[in-house]
């Protein structure tokens, strides 16, 4: 046993684990879009939008983005609306707002060409420490470990790893622990094959022990505390704000939409009014004075609104109460606030909320 290698991996036949593993990933891996071609841009935008989303849901995301941005200097060149219409439904948009400012500069300083080591790859703006090992690993062959949830599970349970996954310091035990394991010869399917098997087998609940290709290697499944691990607490409580938002047309048809501010959550991202609820004021009269003093507009409001729509976001709840009006007085457009023909609310990126503001708008319209 070296005086630097974890407890926990000296009794592992750290070849065979590799063998196993990798053979099982050549004949099960998923056929997906990403993996056609070692191209590092396509694994990076896979890995940034597979960032807690589902394989499933990201597939059509993935391909329609590379078919409008096929290449780094396409992503590079496009104006920001449009890529945060494209990403529109992913959630999470400070990932493709990063991604945006990463390819810009990996075009400017790289020659388009994505930097192929740990310590260049890693200064690019929303690269943490997995998108890196995962690019450098899959794309460039090189033996760096891209540690996700998925792996955290798999090896607390294959090495019974009892360290907290939800701390950020059980990341630097974890990827140890990979490059003890990881495979020179092949890190690229040593690293996908970990994913794969988290995501197929190895699961958060009911893992599939008894057609895991490394059981035999598996410390939890001999102990039996399988269902035991990873260890990880609980997060923060979900925070609820209350929200009222307001779907406002002009004489002509048209509707008022604004966008956010460009910091923050859903940054740039375009929506109706919308404003805190008060516990003391009717929402009407809320949404009446904030509309007023904010954009000096006069407006009538339906007596009752016609929708609540609830979205979570990680730490946080929407909870908005939705009315429809119409504008009364002339309204100042800006870069940030804009009268827009329904057929052209299409070429706006709203979040997914908002999204479903419209689609109970229209229901109300159409009188469903």
């Amino acid at each position: 046993m070296k005086n630097n290698e974890p407890f926990y991996i000296e009794d592992i036949d750290i070849q065979a684990f590799q063998h196993d593993l990798i053979t099982w990933f050549e004949h099960e891996q998923r056929s997906l879009p990403w993996r056609e071609d070692q191209d590092p841009y396509k694994i990076w935008v896979s890995e940034i939008m597979l960032q807690q989303t589902r394989v499933d849901t990201v597939i059509p995301y993935f391909q329609r983005f590379i078919e409008q941005f096929p290449t780094i200097d396409a992503l590079a060149e496009a104006d920001e609306d449009k890529v945060l219409k494209a990403w529109e439904g992913l959630g999470y948009y400070s990932r493709v707002r990063n991604l945006h400012t990463a390819v810009k500069e990996v075009k400017e300083k790289y020659g388009g060409i994505v930097p192929n080591t740990p310590s260049l790859i890693s200064k690019l703006k929303g690269v943490g420490p997995y998108t890196a090992g995962a690019i450098l690993s899959i794309a460039y062959g090189l033996p760096e470990p891209a540690v996700d949830g998925n792996v955290m599970r798999v090896l607390s349970r294959i090495l019974s790893i009892w360290d907290d996954i939800a701390k950020p310091a059980s990341r630097k035990i974890f990827e140890a622990a990979v490059r003890e394991l990881i495979s020179h010869e092949n890190p690229s399917y040593f690293n996908q094959a970990l994913m794969e098997l988290g995501a197929l087998i190895c699961t958060p609940t009911s893992p599939s022990c008894l057609l895991c290709p490394v059981r035999e290697h598996c410390k939890a499944f001999y102990a039996g505390t399988v269902e035991q691990l990873p260890v990880k607490t609980k997060n923060k409580k979900n925070k609820k704000i209350q929200l009222i938002a307001a779907v406002l047309t002009d004489h002509k048809g048209n509707v008022l939409i604004r966008k956010r501010p460009d910091k923050g959550l859903l940054a740039n991202m375009w929506e109706f009014p919308q404003v805190e609820k008060s516990s003391l004021i009717p929402s009407r009269r809320v949404l009446n004075d904030y509309l007023l003093e904010e954009y000096g507009l006069e407006v009538s409001l339906d007596t009752e609104h016609f929708a609540e729509i609830n979205h979570v976001f990680t730490h946080l709840t929407w909870d908005i109460e939705v009315y429809k009006g119409m504008i009364n007085s002339e309204v100042g457009e800006t870069e940030e606030l804009k009268l827009v023909p329904i057929k052209d609310l299409k070429n706006f990126a709203f979040p997914v909320s908002h999204q479903n503001i419209w689609k109970s708008y229209i229901k109300i319209a159409k009188g469903l």
